[in-house]
């Protein structure tokens, strides 16, 4: 496969979310968790007729990101933002970065005695998190990465994609229901790989 170029970005700019408590997410970022607010737009509806007017407003979240929030004025929340008790529905998520593991527990601390809860504190392969959500139910994470991916981890990927691609894409054939079938998919490639290997030498 022959490499691409990337596109020429620099970073995350903002994520963005809708919220219906204007109040209290103000109060959560600035005044709780010390994000400064540095800019909003107020504008009437864009676009079809039926769009709302909004204030569209943003806090800084370091290192030239923000965290960004659309206030719809007069209008009620749809369906499908409820908050629900789902890890399909955690899996939408901001995640902020810290520079060391004291500072992501000097986050805990600090996220603690705000009266926030934090629900959970995990080590998953290469980062370790905090988790807590905002006042509508959105999840937030901070997270300390505790080495910098290296190639081996980029070969991994790349392997470890392309085996849930090939099942998905054959999916009409057979279920993928499980983990497993890419675990047994990833290393029937990866034998084929060394024995490929072997031939050359």
């Amino acid at each position: 496969m022959t490499a691409i170029q990337p596109i020429p970005i620099a970073g995350v700019h903002h994520t963005a979310r809708p919220t219906w408590k204007l109040a209290e997410t103000v109060h959560f970022y600035r005044d709780l968790l010390g994000l400064p607010l540095v800019h909003a737009i107020s504008a009437r509806g864009w676009g079809p007729e039926d769009h709302a007017d909004f204030l569209h407003f943003f806090f800084d979240s370091g290192n030239g990101s923000t965290i960004a929030f659309f206030y719809y004025i007069g209008t009620t929340p749809p369906d499908f933002v409820a908050v629900r008790d789902d890890y399909r529905y955690r899996a939408s998520h901001t995640a902020w970065r810290v520079a060391t593991r004291e500072d992501l527990l000097a986050c805990r601390a600090k996220i603690e005695a705000a009266g926030i809860e934090v629900k959970y504190q995990i080590r998953h392969e290469v980062i370790e998190s905090i988790y807590f959500n905002d006042p509508n139910g959105y999840s937030l994470e901070v997270t300390w990465q505790v080495r910098p991916f290296e190639t081996v981890d980029r070969q991994d990927a790349t392997r470890t994609i392309e085996a849930a691609v090939a099942l998905e894409n054959a999916r009409g054939a057979a279920p993928f229901d499980a983990i497993d079938q890419v675990w047994t998919r990833k290393g029937a490639a990866l034998a084929a790989e060394f024995d490929r290997a072997a031939e050359v030498s």
